[in-house]
């Protein structure tokens, strides 16, 4: 039976992962930083710290795969600290352990897009193609989830500001679950894919969804997004033309389903 170990288990992304490969049949452990019971719902649990290593040698030990998930974005130096010290860390207990596949979930556009986390995250991917574990690296679109977080927020300021130009390709967490189960299935790819949601819309076009299905009622101010950074999301660095894409569209999201 193939042992996989799950960064991150405790997130969104993290939970839904766990399930599938259990469903598979996979032999599933997974890390997280808060004390909780060894064994719950048939994941053996790791306390882990990715910032100083502790606890990643017994997580990793045994682990065939690694499917690093672990993030912390938009917390300045502590993001870094995750993402580069954590995962260089991470890289050198599954060496030593013998890892057979480690899978880095990163993001569509990372590469293009001028932005601080992006750049984090290729940075990150350098360290896993160059780690010496066999490797492949899924860049997914924006989660279901951080759309409906930025919309909310915007919101509570008293209007949507969305830049009609921008294409968005949103992906729900669970058809990117099932993804990395693919991407384990096929193992080590030594190179990067790319994975996201059915259907591309308009920023402006998911945020008068969300009002829709929200019942809440602001305006939506359609304004371009200046500078280096609009100019990538317009030119449509978020989005994917890779096949295949997830089946849960952006409505479907928020009607629950």
């Amino acid at each position: 039976m193939t042992r996989v170990l799950v960064t991150g288990g405790s997130g969104r992304l993290g939970r839904a992962t766990l399930e599938i490969l259990k469903k598979e049949g996979y032999e599933t452990r997974a890390t997280s930083r808060s004390a909780r019971a060894s064994e719950e719902g048939g994941v053996r649990w790791f306390g882990a710290d990715l910032t100083t290593g502790r606890g990643l040698k017994e997580a990793v030990e045994g682990a065939d795969v690694v499917v690093h998930l672990a993030s912390a974005p938009y917390r300045g130096r502590y993001t870094r600290r995750v993402e580069l010290d954590g995962t260089g860390a991470l890289l050198a207990a599954a060496r030593a352990a013998g890892v057979r596949h480690l899978v880095y979930l990163s993001i569509v556009g990372a590469d293009r897009v001028p932005w601080g986390y992006f750049r984090v995250k290729v940075q990150a991917e350098r360290l896993v193609r160059d780690g010496g574990v066999p490797w492949t690296v899924l860049r997914a679109t924006q989660f279901h989830e951080f759309v409906e977080q930025a919309l909310r927020g915007m919101a509570r300021l008293g209007a949507l500001v969305a830049d009609p130009g921008i294409p968005a390709q949103p992906v729900d967490v669970r058809d990117v679950a099932r993804r990395l189960t693919d991407v384990i299935e096929a193992g080590p790819r030594r190179g990067i894919e790319e994975f996201g949601g059915p259907e591309v819309l308009t920023m402006a076009e998911a945020a008068e969804s969300w009002l829709r299905a929200r019942g809440v009622r602001r305006p939506v101010l359609r304004m371009r997004v200046p500078g280096a950074l609009g100019r990538g999301f317009r030119a449509g660095h978020l989005v994917t033309d890779a096949r295949p894409t997830g089946e849960l569209t952006w409505e479907r999201y928020l009607r629950g389903e």
